[in-house]
């Protein structure tokens, strides 16, 4: 198991780092100026010149792609000034060169917006708990629903009621979340508001008539639902597979003859081993649920981490796109190797080196 998690650590670091190689290597040869997007395009020529040289933009790509992985790496060695001081959170190690160099254990720095002076990481850290929670509830109503519908069409397998389930699961998994988002805003947050209470756009915090933030959970309802419909539907069709299989198997029918209860041989023996291929399914939905938030965000005006990402596209804001493609990325390998871990614990039949 350790060499598992090991080997997918290994696996998971060469996909950030050829991410990062490659998204900063686009952003970096695009026609922009980030140093006139920082003072906007009345700032003098001497201003954004000596921003170009702040910022490394006047140097070769390779030397900017090597000063931002430094910047990204938990052990660099840095120059021993006040702006270092200031820019990092680092904990010296040893000094080198007459303590004019340093080797440092730092948090990886994520640069600042070109656009608010904040730091990225300082950005992101205010909106990823609202996209978290949003993919997090439109995954949990995605499993539950999904492997309910999908035991519910299994043992009612060609029946009327199967037909039926599989029919919107085909029509839910075709269409685009964003889609789904627009129709549930017009139909529950429109036309039906008087019923629902529900609102076509809102945050997960808003402010109240005196002035104060507060809390709205209705707000996450129509978002987390138009995020989850194609994982239900994915879920569904998988359980009915996997449960058609597995109750065809051998240990299946022995249990059913020792006189155990139908429930009993469902949820213990049955469901139980078919849930491996839901279980990557999930875990794999999980991560892609994080990007598919941004449209949806976009539709009902959540601010979260698909709001940030495109207000900075639109905007330009280079550092801020990185870490949001960054803080994506390591979501994805992040989730891929609880995946393998849980995939191993469910079936014993799986080894896990």
């Amino acid at each position: 198991m350790i060499a598992l998690i090991f080997r997918r650590l290994a696996y998971g670091l060469l996909v950030m780092l050829l991410v990062v190689v490659t998204i900063a290597g686009i952003i970096f040869l695009s026609p922009v100026d980030p140093a006139r997007l920082t003072f906007g395009q009345r700032s003098d020529i001497s201003t954004v010149k000596a921003k170009t040289t702040e910022l490394g933009l006047d140097q070769p790509l390779y030397v900017q792609l090597g000063r931002y992985l430094s910047d990204l790496s938990p052990v660099s060695i840095l120059e021993n000034t006040p702006e270092n001081r200031r820019k990092y959170s680092f904990l010296p190690l040893f000094s080198m060169t007459e303590g004019q160099q340093i080797i440092v254990l730092k948090w990886p720095y994520l640069r600042e917006s070109f656009q608010s002076g904040r730091k990225v990481a300082e950005i992101l850290a205010d909106a990823i708990p609202a996209t978290a929670l949003l993919a997090f509830s439109a995954l949990l109503f995605a499993a539950l629903s999904g492997l309910l519908l999908g035991v519910y069409s299994a043992l009612r397998a060609h029946s009327w009621v199967d037909n039926l389930i599989s029919v919107l699961a085909v029509l839910g998994y075709s269409l685009p979340s964003y889609v789904a988002a627009m129709l549930l805003a017009l139909v529950f947050g429109y036309w039906l508001e008087g019923w629902t209470g529900l609102e076509v756009q809102g945050s997960l915090y808003a402010l109240n008539d005196f002035g104060e933030w507060e809390l709205r959970w209705k707000n996450l309802i129509l978002p987390a639902i138009a995020l989850g419909l194609r994982p239900v539907a994915l879920i569904a069709q998988l359980t009915r597979s996997a449960m058609l299989d597995v109750l065809s198997q051998d240990y299946v029918r022995t249990a059913r003859a020792k006189g155990l209860p139908g429930r009993t041989v469902i949820v213990r023996h049955a469901l139980r081993n078919a849930l491996n291929p839901v279980t990557s399914a999930i875990s794999g939905w999980f991560a892609a649920l994080l990007t598919g938030a941004f449209f949806v965000e976009n539709v009902f005006n959540f601010k979260g981490l698909g709001d940030v990402t495109v207000t900075a596209l639109l905007n330009f804001d280079l550092p801020v796109v990185l870490g949001c493609v960054l803080f994506t990325s390591a979501v994805f390998v992040v989730i891929n190797l609880l995946a393998d871990l849980l995939y191993a614990w469910l079936d014993p039949r799986v080894s896990a080196g």
